[in-house]
């Protein structure tokens, strides 16, 4: 265990397995009967948290990590129970018990669920604008936070109306044109989101990252596992037993098979996109990169010489 690199490959299965266990958890949510629905939000939230937490330890050492975790959780939910109380920023809504427990009227999990997704759309970020070999600094401490909220953004638009038109874990109290759900949701996600990210980025504004490179195969997790949710969605269309329609608090009706195919669409197009542009840029940044030689020995450099 003394070994850096045979440490490197448990964290690594750790990785890996979190992934598994979440990919798991989207077959589960088409057939929840082999499951209770608390157990299929745990295992929807806790895996990419993990995530986060290991790999992010990695990569902004335990305590940077910790204060992205601790901006998630007190911002996400200082906004959301604002919300629920007022509906500023995202409309008029309410938590159903489908999340289990509450801190006032905010599901546990869902607080946790800003830590996985916000990590991973922070990293599909600081890939897309080259900010994680060096400290950020310069203009990239506005434009990552901006591009991360739109690609968390994003994953809200794919998942917002199977959550709460559909599965009812929470309620627009008032509807919505997209699928029951209000417009000003999707403004008020991107505001919360960019403090999130804007407030981190201030924390680290021209501090160092690790203190050695991450590999390339850890910048590349981050990327899968955001692709993990969008082909999440996909599995949703798998045709099996269930309801063909639902109505909202408004009174509207909607075909779920339409829903599916909305956030079907926005996977690939949208979540997908961002994915696959992060995985090419990677490849481009590394290619560029310069492999580390390694000298020669005597004996090598004198038969060369011959």
């Amino acid at each position: 265990m003394n070994n850096p690199s045979q440490l490197q490959r448990y964290v690594n299965i750790i990785l890996w397995a979190l992934v598994a266990v979440y990919a798991y958890s989207r077959v589960l949510q088409v057939f929840p009967a082999r499951a209770s629905m608390l157990t299929v939000v745990a295992l929807h939230v806790l895996p990419p948290a993990l995530f986060a937490l290991i790999h992010g330890a990695l990569l902004y050492r335990t305590r940077g990590i910790l204060v992205f975790i601790a901006i998630c959780l007190v911002v996400g939910n200082v906004f959301e129970n604002l919300g629920v109380r007022t509906g500023f920023p995202y409309g008029h809504y309410y938590f159903t018990s489908l999340m289990g427990p509450k801190i006032l009227v905010v599901p546990v999990f869902l607080g946790l669920a800003y830590v996985g997704m916000a990590y991973l759309s922070w990293c599909l970020a600081s890939i897309l604008l080259t900010s994680f070999r060096s400290s950020l600094e310069g203009a990239r401490v506005v434009t990552v936070p901006l591009l991360a909220a739109l690609i968390m953004v994003a994953w809200d638009l794919a998942m917002d109306p199977i959550w709460s038109t559909v599965m009812h874990a929470w309620i627009w109290k008032r509807g919505g044109p997209y699928f029951g759900v209000p417009i000003s949701n999707f403004f008020g996600w991107y505001l919360v989101v960019y403090i999130i990210y804007q407030s981190f980025a201030l924390y680290l504004r021209n501090r160092p990252i690790a203190s050695q490179p991450l590999p390339p195969n850890d910048w590349h997790l981050p990327i899968l596992f955001y692709a993990a949710f969008a082909a999440g969605n996909l599995v949703l269309a798998i045709p099996h037993h269930g309801i063909s329609g639902v109505t909202d608090a408004s009174g509207a009706q909607w075909k779920v098979s339409s829903i599916v195919a909305a956030c079907v669409v926005v996977s690939i197009c949208l979540m997908g996109s961002f994915a696959l542009i992060a995985w090419l840029r990677l490849a481009q940044s590394n290619a560029k990169t310069p492999r580390p030689t390694v000298p020669l020995s005597r004996t090598e450099s004198e038969s060369l010489s011959n």
